[in-house]
């Protein structure tokens, strides 16, 4: 709708709590409504800002000029503008940058203005430096109805009859069919027989692939129960959230796509959240497989030509299920009937810097909004999400055994300690050969990727760390370099100690990568493969590792947690789990949760298919009641033992959570600010009468990371809304020193 004045309300993508207000000039004021983009003066800068409406203006202010319209059409429609203003006021970030976040990347301009001087020195243009994410045009050519006396043979009739063959032939097509084709096509074109034009294509990212199609698998008695209670949902028109909570193998995938199927049927539209890109190829082929209604993908391994295309065939409808990682919570889907979050425990859908918001809670803020299904599913749901299904405010679905009633894999604690020499115990090396020799397909996690994850002296016990962070470096063998895997500093591998100066160094730890020539040099006839950050870094890569693997061309895939998440192999019948105490261990509540989902996703791994399946893990901490219970596949015991201590400690879900993070390049500045920042929250809280727990500021059990170094503050409390009025306060009270970077953190997933 178009704003009733020739003032706009502009919100800019600056780390600037307030919006701000621009005159329209004559010229744009018919065409300026609220969801498009404009260039508008800021300070000495030209930056995009986003029009969220109009703004009444008193006559005396100096107000700039809007410099020009960046498009024809809004970006965001006032639901989605109402969506981005909730997620502003909740994670207390500027709208702008909220609204940035939101959209494709690419999209914003930021860059000076150049003026261009004629000879008198008058100005007679400016030219913006910097440019934005465009559509691709391609050339076409078209046919003309026009017929020619003359005689066309060889190449340029063939070229004609390919032509008139299409409603538009692109240039591409005809170079790939008849190579250098351009004599003829312009002969063709001065005789008037064909004309061309530029037209607008998408970048398919699934163009080289093709799909079967398949149809709906029969549902067992609980899939079905929980299909029709979300039938039920999708009819009733309103929110309803649901938790999905079915053992590894029990068809969960199926029922997201019964589920949205039935949804897209009653004419509502799909949002699919997965929580890494390692596991959007499957599904997709998967939902590709099954749906011709126009799926579109979005995730930070397309090109970012790919994403904005993606993005518009969603915003235009041409797309009616949008599946990706976290990002994908902000598609702009024109009427979601249901939002489906698979593995909903997972940390990373929780973002981590900037705009720091859970995909996972934005999910069901979105499906509020919307009066849609909100289908939130795992086999280890989260402890606060379970606590929520057992108290009755979200519905819970039970899909209790896996399909076709195929057994669960046995699994076997191996105690670690005082055990010395290679990485795999005796038991995992015979179970190894015995499945190699046996036909099967094995998956071994390993949590650290490197090769050796320190180097130590062993004269003077010198220990090789990034000056940068708080960390030792990693040794990567391909690369012959230790790595920093927080700040990518990398040194080349040393002979001598550089504190003694000796030559007794050695290295210590075990990663993937020396993980996978152990296992070469055990079983020199296996194919061995690895999965982690090293080996998925290119375009694709995680789609070439996994497609080799499912097709058998690997006998042995090694990896990190990235392994161990919602793939279905059904070869796989032995997973190794090499080092189960790494997640335990993390300085966090949060560890045995993690360590218990760790081990029973990867657990789920094995035993998909025809031959049951088997599961070994090494561990330090045989006795440790997450692992116990992880192997006895039983997620309630679990539950009530950590329920129990977080009720004691007073952690979610029986209280929320708010992290104050201070960093900078002094230690004393940084301890300094933290200090401060508490004494005054204190200060608030005693003012108010609140009862909230404020914890430290304490250094960070990651003191250093890029040269900063980092202090935080937790906050405590079973009153959210008191919370974040405390939090709102400080804010706009307290601002720390200018070299300190303080950074709020609510519902924090992370405590390093």
């Amino acid at each position: 709708m178009q704003p009733p004045s020739c003032f706009i309300e502009v919100a800019v993508p600056l780390h600037l709590e307030q919006t701000f207000t621009y005159k329209l000039p004559l010229d744009l004021q018919e065409r300026a409504v609220p969801g498009l983009r404009v260039l508008v003066p800021f300070g000495r800068r030209t930056v995009t800002g986003y029009i969220l409406g109009a703004a009444p203006v008193s006559a005396e202010l100096k107000i700039k000029e809007v410099l020009e319209l960046l498009d024809t059409e809004p970006l965001f429609a006032g639901s989605d503008l109402e969506f981005y203003r909730w997620i502003a006021s909740y994670y207390m970030h500027p709208l702008g940058e909220v609204i940035k976040t939101a959209l494709p990347p690419g999209l914003t301009i930021m860059g000076r203005r150049t003026a261009v001087m004629a000879a008198d020195g008058s100005i007679v243009s400016e030219e913006l430096l910097s440019k934005g994410t465009r559509c691709r045009k391609e050339r076409h050519f078209i046919a003309s109805a026009e017929e020619t006396t003359q005689a066309l043979k060889g190449r340029a009739a063939e070229i004609l009859g390919f032509i008139k063959s299409g409603q538009g032939v692109s240039a591409a097509s005809v170079r790939s069919r008849f190579g250098d084709a351009h004599t003829q096509l312009k002969r063709l074109h001065d005789l008037g027989l064909i004309r061309s034009e530029n037209r607008e294509v998408y970048r398919d990212p699934f163009s080289r692939s093709v799909i079967q199609s398949d149809t709906p698998l029969a549902l067992n008695a609980s899939q079905e129960t929980a299909i029709e209670s979300l039938r039920e949902g999708v009819d009733a028109k309103a929110f309803r959230p649901y938790l999905l909570h079915g053992v590894t193998g029990s068809g969960k995938t199926e029922v997201y796509l019964q589920a949205i199927s039935y949804a897209l049927e009653k004419g509502r539209d799909a949002i699919v959240l997965v929580p890494e890109i390692a596991l959007t190829p499957q599904l997709v082929e998967r939902f590709r497989r099954r749906f011709s209604c126009g799926i579109a993908v979005l995730h930070s391994g397309l090109s970012s030509g790919e994403r904005y295309d993606e993005w518009r065939r969603i915003r235009r409808g041409e797309a009616r299920i949008a599946i990706g990682a976290r990002s994908a919570i902000f598609a702009p889907v024109r009427n979601p009937g249901i939002i489906v979050i698979d593995e909903e425990h997972e940390a990373t859908y929780k973002q981590s810097d900037g705009l720091r918001y859970n995909a996972r809670d934005l999910s069901l803020v979105l499906g509020k909004q919307h009066r849609a299904v909100v289908l939130l599913g795992s086999a280890t749901p989260l402890v606060t999400t379970f606590h929520a299904a057992r108290t009755g405010r979200i519905a819970e679905l039970t899909l209790g055994s896996r399909v076709n009633d195929r057994p669960m894999p046995d699994t076997l604690l191996i105690d670690g300690r005082g055990r010395k020499g290679t990485a795999l115990s005796p038991e995992l090396t015979k179970a190894l050969t015995d499945n190699l020799a046996n036909g099967g397909q094995s998956m071994l996690l390993l949590n650290r990727r490197g090769f050796a994850t320190w180097l130590e002296c062993r004269d003077c016990g010198h220990t090789l760390r990034c000056p940068n962070c708080s960390v030792t470096l990693t040794y990567h063998q391909q690369k012959k370099r230790h790595i920093c895997h927080y700040c990518d500093h990398s040194i080349p591998a040393p002979s001598l100690c550089p504190e003694c100066k000796g030559g007794e160094i050695g290295l210590f730890g075990l990663g993937t990568e020396r993980l996978e020539e152990e296992v070469s040099a055990l079983l020199p006839d296996a194919r061995v493969a690895r999965m982690d950050r090293d080996t998925t870094s290119g375009r694709g890569g995680h789609s070439r590792i996994l497609k080799k693997f499912e097709s058998g061309g690997t006998d042995i895939l090694i990896g990190t947690q990235m392994i161990a998440k919602g793939h279905d192999f059904p070869g796989v019948t032995l997973v190794g789990v090499v080092s189960a105490d790494t997640a335990l261990n993390i300085p966090d509540f949060r560890g045995a949760e993690r360590g218990f989902q760790l081990v029973s996703q990867v657990t789920g791994r094995a035993g998909r298919g025809d031959q049951p399946g088997k599961v070994l893990v090494q561990t330090m901490n045989p006795g440790h009641f997450a692992l116990v219970t992880a192997a006895s596949h039983n997620y309630e015991a679990f539950y009530d033992e950590e329920l129990a201590e977080r009720s004691d400690a007073g952690y979610p879900p029986f209280s929320h959570l708010v992290a104050i993070h201070f960093s900078g390049n002094s230690s004393q500045l940084v301890e300094k600010g933290a200090k401060a920042a508490a004494d005054f929250l204190r200060e608030l809280r005693q003012k108010r009468g609140w009862s909230m727990e404020i914890l430290g500021p304490s250094a960070a059990p990651l003191g250093m990371i890029r040269g900063r170094y980092r202090w935080q503050i937790l906050l405590k409390s079973s009153r959210r809304a008191e919370l974040h009025r405390l939090v709102q306060q400080f804010r706009g009270e307290h601002s720390p020193h200018s070299t300190v970077r303080m950074a709020i953190d609510i519902d924090p997933m992370e405590l390093l």
